[in-house]
C-alpha cells in the first residue's frame, strides 16, 4: 500500500474500528536512517499499527526496527512481497524470496535487538520459483531464525513482465496452498492476503487460518471496516454512521491543516466512505474539486457533509 495507508489514512481507520491492526505502507531502511522526513511519526490512537519494512541490510533493518520500537510501534513487518522494479532495485520486496538466508538474517539480527515482534510479509513463490516445496523451504528457514507470523499473498510474483497492478490480477490465487502451509506448520501464525473483498470472505479464511489482511478492498471502501469490530473481535459497540465517521475526523482534520497538511493530504483516504451509496458520487465529485481551493479547516468536509444529508 505504498503511498496509501500513511498515518492520516491510519487514523481515520481507526475511526472505523478500534481493534484491527494497522500496516504503514512500506517504508524503506534509507527513508528511515538518513532521510529527511520523520518517516516514523504517527498518532498513538492508530494503536495497534505495525511498521512495514523495506530492506535487505540486516544492519540498517535492526537500526530502523530499533527506531521503530523506540518510537511505539507494535511489530516490525519485513516486506518480502512487494515485486515492483523500485522495489527489486533497492534489494527487497518479492525478490528477496530467493534468499530465505539473508531473510533469516535480518530476522535474527533484529529480534536480538528488539522486544516487539518481527513478522514477514511475502508471497507463495516468484517467478518459475513456484512450487511448494519452494515456498516450505522459505518459510522453514526465515522461521527458524526467530519469525512466529508470516502473512502470505495466495499468488506468485511475476518480477519481470507484469506491473505491480498486474501481479495482482493475472497470476491466480492459490488459497489452498496457504491452507496447506498452515497444516504443515501448526505452530506458526499464518494469515493471508489476496482477492479478500468481504468480511464475510475474510470470517471463511478464519476457519483455517491465524488472520487476515485486507488492503485495496478497504481502500476502496472504507466503511467495510466498521463491519470488523463486531463480526471478527465480537465488540458489540454502538457503529457509527458514515456521517458521524466524518465528523468524528473534524478535530484531526483542523489540528492537522494547522499544522502544515492540507485538507486534500486527509481526503483523499475518505472518498470511498460512501461507496455503494446514493449520492457517492457527489461525495466523491466535492472532495475532489474542492479540497485544494479550501486547504485548511475543516470547511471542505463540513460542506460535504451538508450535500449528502439535503
Amino acid at each position: 500500500m505504498l503511498d496509501w495507508t500513511d498515518r492520516h489514512c491510519r487514523y481515520f481507520y481507526r475511526i472505523l474500528s478500534k481493534n484491527a491492526v494497522l500496516y504503514t505502507e512500506m517504508v524503506t531502511t534509507g527513508a528511515i536512517l538518513y532521510g529527511k522526513g520523520d518517516y516514523l511519526a504517527f498518532n498513538k490512537i492508530e494503536k495497534p499499527v505495525v511498521l512495514q519494512l523495506g530492506g535487505s541490510d540486516p544492519k540498517d533493518m535492526t537500526a530502523a526496527a530499533v527506531k521503530a520500537q523506540e518510537y511505539g510501534y507494535d511489530e516490525v513487518n519485513i516486506n518480502v512481497g512487494c515485486p515492483s522494479d523500485r522495489v527489486q532495485n533497492g534489494r527487497f520486496g518479492a525478490c528477496l524470496m530467493a534468499e530465505p538466508e539473508l531473510v533469516a538474517e535480518c530476522v535474527k539480527t533484529m529480534q536480538a535487538n528488539i522486544d516487539i515482534p518481527v513478522t514477514v510479509k511475502t508471497r507463495i513463490g516468484i517467478d518459475d520459483f513456484d512450487d511448494y516445496a519452494f515456498l516450505t523451504n522459505f518459510v522453514n528457514q526465515v522461521s527458524e531464525s526467530g519469525c512466529n507470523h508470516f502473512i502470505v499473498h495466495a499468488r506468485k510474483a511475476w518480477l519481470k513482465g507484469l506491473s505491480p497492478k498486474q501481479n495482482r490480477e493475472i497470476p491466480p490465487l492459490d488459497y489452498d496452498r496457504v491452507y496447506q502451509l498452515k497444516r504443515d506448520f501448526p505452530e506458526l501464525e499464518i494469515s493471508i492476503n489476496g482477492g479478500v473483498e468481504t468480511i464475510e470472505q475474510a470470517q471463511e479464511h478464519l476457519k483455517r487460518l491465524d488472520g487476515v489482511m485486507l488492503g485495496r478492498a478497504i481502500y476502496q471502501n472504507p466503511y467495510l471496516l466498521h463491519q470488523v469490530d463486531e463480526l471478527i473481535y465480537d465488540d458489540k459497540q454502538a457503529k457509527l454512521s458514515r456521517i458521524q465517521v466524518v465528523q468524528a475526523m473534524l478535530d484531526y482534520v483542523e489540528n492537522e491543516t494547522q499544522d502544515g497538511a492540507t485538507s486534500w493530504h486527509i481526503a483523499r483516504h475518505m472518498l470511498g466512505l460512501f461507496s455503494g451509496q446514493p449520492r457517492a458520487r457527489i461525495w466523491r465529485r466535492y472532495l475532489s474539486e474542492n479540497a485544494r481551493k479550501m486547504p485548511i479547516g475543516t470547511e471542505l468536509f463540513e460542506n460535504a457533509i451538508s450535500l449528502m444529508t439535503e
